[in-house]
């Protein structure tokens, strides 16, 4: 038991430098190709070097975090072509994720589905009236649970886990996105709405171009 409390202690450590360090690169506080040295970081955010390491390793799996040559790490880029890339799976991605998931469907799956639009619709007019950091990260998570709920009722973790790796590193596009002032929330509302009616309507190939089409707009690819 005592070996077993401990584990459990450092996965929850490592889970909270986690959520930290994925916070602050979405907001860009830790820079694109920025060097990240242990030590730096436990004196920043905590914690042992053994669990920052892990917590490295953790955010590289994800893809938010890279290993260097010289047995470091450092920040991934975010240059256009990662942009492009992230774009391009996670079109492939999710798009595949939402047609199983309406192929599986069910009336409690599509009432998440309702719910999940509806509470992002709050989380957006939210962030309008009030766009400081808490608020921005709420609505980001309104957005990340929707690209969930979607994924939710194709019957792949694995899918899914793909899904949830390339929303992560598409988090700090979008919150760049919001704070530069380029997000249309009116024509947001009219895709939502258009992508909900799609699915509610069993019309799967609508509703895949209704994701297609936000999907772009959430990184940005529409104007």
């Amino acid at each position: 038991m005592l070996f077993g409390k401990r584990q459990d202690e450092d996965d929850t450590v490592v889970a909270m430098l986690a959520s930290a360090l994925r916070r602050d690169i979405s907001f860009g506080v830790l820079r694109p190709d920025q060097k990240l040295k242990i030590e730096a970081l436990r004196q920043r955010y905590g914690g042992s070097n053994h669990s920052m390491r892990e917590t490295l390793r953790m955010l590289s799996a994800e893809g938010l975090v890279e290993a260097t040559s010289q047995r470091g790490f450092r920040v991934t880029s975010a240059t256009e072509e990662d942009l492009r890339d992230i774009l391009l799976m996670r079109l492939e991605i999710e798009k595949l994720g939402l047609a199983r998931s309406m192929e599986r469907s069910n009336v409690a799956w599509e009432g998440r589905v309702m719910a999940t639009f509806h509470t992002l619709h709050h989380a957006d007019t939210h962030v309008q009236a009030q766009p400081d950091d808490l608020t921005a990260l709420e609505w980001d998570e309104a957005c990340r649970a929707l690209s969930a709920v979607l994924m939710e009722a194709c019957g792949s973790p694995r899918l899914i886990g793909l899904a949830e790796k390339f929303f992560n590193q598409s988090r700090r596009f979008r919150l760049a996105l919001l704070r530069e002032g380029h997000i249309d929330f009116a024509a947001r509302k009219a895709r939502h709405d258009a992508l909900r009616d799609a699915i509610l309507g069993k019309d799967t190939d609508r509703a895949l171009a209704c994701l297609e089409e936000e999907i772009a707009a959430d990184l940005g690819r529409n104007r």
